[in-house]
């Protein structure tokens, strides 16, 4: 929205001085957000008011030149004299009698150009009749800028052309849709200046004048969708009247351009106050005015000439013919407003603001009256602002006002009750009740005190302040958000960090200390994305949870995996250029259960119940924690020192014990075979039995599909399900000394060697403090088909030195347990 500064100060008592940046600053402090403070470039010099007394046309050149006399006033004529001043000048869209704006000779003009009196084909021109495009105040240069008839002859024609102007910008948010006019932002001008205000459209509407006949015939069928539909005819209007400068200054000012006379003057009431027009020439209707919905199959041809089919939710104007407009969006071809319209109707209406907002996406049609229609118009001005452009429009195009046709009603909204205490409650600052009152009021809300509370009755342009707490916060805005105390909260005791964000950070912290860089990839997927990874169709991950409206059409499910988004950001930075790569990412999955309901409808007018919420925790999917990891190229640099290692499917497993490690979980590793892993180099990662994650490395086919490097390896393991662990304890150590004794196992070559691991620690009892493989051999004194394993184990009694017997006696029982479950004998 922009805002010029003299169109405000129109309006709101500016004290004197007042600049367009300290407006914006002030809207500022009361919540708007400035997007610019334009100022027109300055001109240095005598810039004037002249009226054209004569006109000669010069012949004989390339180009229409024209040698003009123009009187500038007295003591602004050639040597301080009255007498006027000739001036050549090739435009020929001014008329002897027009006023022009002149500058002077030593005038210097935006850009730097300087005016000055030279002889030229065959004449002295003594100064420049100038264009909008030379005063830099527009994009116009296509002739001269004809002034008004009243403009003073010799005066300053600054202010009249807007030169010394500037224009506040703002992003209004869709909840202040009545800041969408120069009412709205002047009403919070003065109330964040404090100073006074004149609502000239609530003026206007309490003396609104009577009108004995209707302007048109109008039925409105959809109450709901127009709560108010005001038409006023004017006819015998000057088709071939110009609209004044003042009025095309304003309306291209902010930012619309100027079109014609009475579309120039709907632009300018739509601005001023807030309240769309639209313009119907009278003359091409067909009978009465219809208000509906769009009938199935029915087609308009907006005004920018393309053919629209409408969808039944639509809300059109029509008459006898059909729809000749869409509400509250754009007018119809057939009714335009032409060259030879010298009947206008005037119409301006209340529409609603959820369907003109679906009706403006529907057709891709966003437009100044769509803008603010869909964020709610004042409808108590709906009548005062046609009237208004109507007289606008006889005013400087002739005719009369005919009549006024006004349909519906305005609603009005319900009182709120506000305790005078609720600002101190809610804000920890004490206001005194006559404040309250008086920003309130400076709103346009009506307040009555009622004991200790106020009963407060919201303008109609605010329909948002429905509560207590909207009033609240209204106040605060406006006295300053700056004023409100700054108090930090003291925390309570207990609270921070869970358990379970304490262990994920320590797992980053650690995986990151190990040499891997945490990325954040792209949380959803798509069935291309499970293909490549070679999941099969009854797979688990294949269960996702779809989105309506997704980011990418591609990939609509939320992830089930968090591998497709790491893989891909490890080959995009493989594309440019990394080799080595080990990235990790710790981030939710969404994991729909096979039999989940649909979830439940919450009420909107209370907090839902504990068991309300309970049946909507339980309509959701699960979405447990997990960590997963990539690794490509080398772990160990190659350098002087000798040859780089490659990442190992080892290496993989290891970093899941890291994370068990540091989540304080004793993890079980076991040869396992699942997508998108190598079916021989693939672990089971688990917590006893339970599995919670696999690592190893990459199927050649998933790395081929993807791009990576071959015998690029992965993990992901689910966090959520690794038990806490109790309060760490700290250890008993024994004062006596341990026992280390050596043993050698042949298995077959299938068993794998955490099997034997187990088994030999359950048999060594408590005394077996620690199992060790160090060692694995095949070859000469070990069977085809088996291998020997060598595990060092520590023996160690709390209480007491062992004696060698006693530690033998531990070791047998373990070698006999692994021989029991996995096959071993003693080598």
């Amino acid at each position: 929205m922009r805002a010029p500064l003299s169109w405000l100060a129109e309006d709101v008592d500016l004290p004197a001085g007042t600049t367009a940046q300290q407006v914006a600053d002030a809207l500022l402090r009361v919540g708007f957000e400035t997007e610019g403070v334009h100022i027109p470039p300055a001109t240095e010099g005598l810039l004037v008011v002249g009226v054209v007394r004569t006109i000669e046309e010069l012949t004989g050149f390339k180009k229409p030149i024209r040698w003009c006399t123009v009187d500038v006033g007295p003591g602004n004529g050639p040597d301080g004299g009255d007498a006027p001043r000739g001036i050549i000048c090739g435009a020929r869209n001014f008329a002897v009698g027009d006023h022009v704006v002149v500058a002077l000779p030593g005038t210097v003009l935006p850009g730097g150009f300087e005016i000055a009196s030279r002889q030229t084909y065959g004449h002295v021109s003594d100064g420049m009749i100038c264009s909008v495009r030379e005063l830099g105040i527009g994009t116009e240069h296509e002739g001269i800028l004809v002034l008004d008839p009243d403009a003073p002859v010799g005066a300053d024609a600054r202010g009249l052309i807007g030169a010394d102007d500037g224009v506040v910008e703002l992003a209004v948010t869709p909840d202040r849709g009545y800041a969408l006019s120069i009412r709205g932002l002047a009403r919070e001008t003065g109330a964040a200046l404090d100073v006074p205000f004149r609502d000239e459209a609530a003026a206007r509407s309490a003396a609104l004048p009577a009108r004995e006949h209707p302007a048109w015939p109008v039925t409105v069928e959809d109450e709901q969708g127009c709560a108010r539909f005001v038409a006023v005819r004017v006819q015998g209007v000057d088709p071939s009247a110009p609209s004044p400068w003042w009025l095309r200054r304003r309306v291209q000012a902010a930012g619309i351009r100027s079109i014609s006379l009475a579309v120039d003057i709907t632009n300018y009431v739509m601005v001023g106050w807030g309240q769309p027009l639209h313009a119907f020439d009278a003359g091409r209707l067909r009978g009465g005015i219809t208000v509906r919905r769009a009938r199935p199959g029915e087609t308009l041809r907006t005004l920018d000439g393309t053919v629209r089919r409408l969808a039944g939710d639509d809300l059109v104007v029509a008459d006898e013919s059909g729809a000749v407009s869409l509400a509250g969006v754009m007018g119809g071809e057939s009714t335009e407003i032409s060259g030879s319209t010298d009947d206008v109707l005037l119409e301006a209406a209340w529409w609603d603001p959820a369907a003109i907002s679906r009706t403006a996406r529907r057709h891709k049609l966003p437009s100044e009256a769509s803008r603010r229609f869909e964020r709610a118009v004042d409808p108590a001005v709906a009548a005062a602002a046609a009237e208004y452009a109507a007289e606008l429009l006889v005013r400087y195009g002739g005719g009369e006002i005919t009549g006024r046709t006004d349909v519906g009603r305005v609603p009005v909204l319900p009182s709120v009750q506000l305790p005078l205490s609720e600002p101190e409650r809610l804000t920890g600052r004490s206001y005194e009740p006559a404040v309250i009152a008086h920003r309130l009021e400076q709103l346009g809300a009506v307040v009555t005190s009622a004991g200790r509370s106020l009963t407060v009755l919201p303008p109609s342009w605010r329909p948002d302040l429905s509560r207590p707490a909207d009033l609240v916060e209204e106040v605060a805005r406006v006295d300053g958000y700056d004023d409100l105390p700054s108090v930090l909260p003291a925390a309570p005791p207990g609270t921070g960090l869970t358990a379970e964000q304490q262990r994920h950070r320590r797992i980053a912290a650690d995986l990151a200390s190990a040499g891997l860089t945490e990325v954040l990839s792209f949380p959803f997927v798509g069935s291309a994305d499970l293909d490549r990874l070679g999941l099969p169709a009854g797979d688990a991950r294949r269960r996702s949870a779809t989105l309506s409206n997704p980011l990418d059409a591609d990939r609509p499910a939320m992830a089930t995996t968090l591998l497709p988004g790491l893989i891909d950001a490890a080959v995009r930075n493989l594309s440019r250029g990394a080799r080595d790569l080990a990235l990790f990412e710790i981030a939710q999955v969404v994991l729909p259960r096979a039999d989940q309901p649909a979830p439940p409808a919450l009420p909107v007018d209370r907090r839902p119940t504990d068991a309300e919420l309970r049946r909507l925790s339980s309509s959701l999917p699960l979405q447990p924690q997990h960590v997963a990891a990539v690794l490509c190229g080398d772990v160990d640099p190659a350098g002087w020192w000798g040859p780089g290692r490659a990442a190992s499917w080892g290496d993989a497993v290891e970093l899941a014990r890291r994370v068990g490690a540091v989540a304080g979980v004793e993890l079980r590793v076991t040869a396992a075979s699942v997508a998108p892993w190598h079916p021989g180099r693939c672990a089971r990662i688990s917590v006893g039995d339970w599995p919670v994650g696999y690592a190893g490395e990459l199927h050649p086919a998933v790395c081929e599909r993807y791009g990576l490097p071959p015998r690029s390896c992965a993990l992901e393991l689910d966090l959520d399900a690794l038990p806490l662990p109790a309060p760490p304890r700290g250890p008993r150590i024994s004062p006596f000394p341990p026992v280390r004794l050596d043993v050698a196992v042949v298995v077959p070559a299938a068993v794998p060697a955490g099997d034997v691991t187990a088994a030999l620690r359950d048999g060594g009892g408590p005394l077996l403090e620690s199992v060790r493989l160090f060692d694995v051999y095949t070859g000469d004194q070990v069977p085809e088909g088996s291998v020997s394993l060598a595990f060092a184990l520590v023996v160690r009694a709390p209480d007491r030195t062992l004696t060698a017997a006693e530690a033998v006696q531990v070791r047998d029982a373990a070698v006999a347990a692994a021989q029991d479950r996995t096959g071993a004998t003693l080598r």
